[in-house]
């Protein structure tokens, strides 16, 4: 590959917006100074949708990904699946050889657009999600480990698509050792970062207040903060969640380790809605992802804003090592 990076999206679920603003991100591309991508997908389904919302929008066939640097100029390239492919079928396919690209080195990093996990479990899907899936695909299952992450604030959640009344069962010094060495790893050779600074937040309201409101604190988290920290890393907690996200304190880390999904997400979503990116860290390739849904309800009519898709884009680029500022 040369020094300017190549990004492969995939279509993600055909009923839901992604086509809508991996198109829309196209007509931006200038403006935005995007690195060039090609999508993966169904010709039929995708040229459909670009007709109804994006008719503007030209598509121009690929045979192999280093096609697109040339096509992506002026017009949107898609390298095309089977379509004998059922919706589902192209949905995982898509998945799959995006990923195969990225370990043979084909593109620098792959893109993702939303799934409608229900959609694929009645296909046959045997995954939890997509990170699993990739995880599985990057033959590294159990390692991957989920962040999100804006301009304003990097988290990850401990644990993330479960009830809330099995976190505490989940959370292990083995599972927070992980995620929290994953996210050390991979922000120092992803993002650069020569020594991370970073925070865990406690599972109790007031980070269990000394242990009067749940002894997770002192039995769990603390013990495995300060192995860590006698190992050398620059970690910090735990610490109450609800003091942790203000514009003061966020300037003294650089990425949040959260116990369960909404304790990050929500932070996350409430400073930056619409540019927060799902980054999937531990894999041996570098994925991003829109951080929202398939959002049906406005699908198909013009009206998805692709701000999500481009920050994701802008993301993969930067983290590839070839970020054209």
């Amino acid at each position: 590959m040369t020094d300017t990076p190549l990004l492969a999206v995939t279509m993600g679920d055909p009923n839901g917006i992604g086509i809508e603003i991996t198109a829309k991100a196209w007509s931006l591309r200038k403006e935005e100074r995007l690195a060039p991508f090609f999508l993966i997908g169904g010709r039929k389904t995708i040229a459909a949708q670009l007709q109804t919302f994006e008719p503007e929008v030209p598509l121009v066939d690929i045979a192999a990904p280093a096609e697109a640097r040339g096509a992506f100029e002026n017009a949107l390239p898609l390298l095309p699946l089977d379509p004998a492919l059922n919706d589902a079928e192209q949905t995982i396919e898509a998945i799959r050889l995006g990923t195969e690209l990225c370990r043979q080195g084909a593109v620098h990093a792959l893109v993702t657009n939303p799934i409608h996990k229900k959609r694929l479990y009645e296909a046959g899907f045997a995954h939890p999600g997509h990170t699993e899936y990739l995880a599985a695909l990057d033959e590294r299952p159990g390692k991957s480990v989920m962040m999100l992450a804006c301009p304003k604030l990097k988290v990850v959640p401990a644990t993330v698509h479960i009830p809330i009344r099995e976190v505490p069962a989940k959370l292990s010094a083995d599972l927070l050792t992980h995620v929290i060495e994953t996210t050390h790893r991979d922000l120092k050779s992803r993002f650069a970062l020569e020594s991370p600074r970073l925070v865990v937040a406690g599972l109790n309201p007031h980070a269990g207040e000394d242990g009067s409101i749940g002894d997770e604190e002192e039995t769990l988290l603390r013990p495995v903060i300060e192995k860590l920290r006698a190992g050398g890393m620059n970690i910090t907690g735990p610490f109450a969640a609800d003091s942790l996200f203000h514009d003061a304190a966020r300037e003294k880390y650089d990425a949040a380790i959260c116990m369960y999904h909404d304790q990050a997400l929500i932070p996350l979503k409430t400073l930056d809605f619409e540019g927060g990116v799902n980054v999937t860290l531990g894999l041996s390739f570098i994925r991003t992802s829109p951080d929202h849904g398939t959002a049906e309800d406005i699908a198909g009519k013009g009206l998805a804003n692709p701000a999500s898709l481009i920050a994701a884009i802008h993301m993969a680029t930067h983290m590839s090592g070839a970020d054209n500022g």
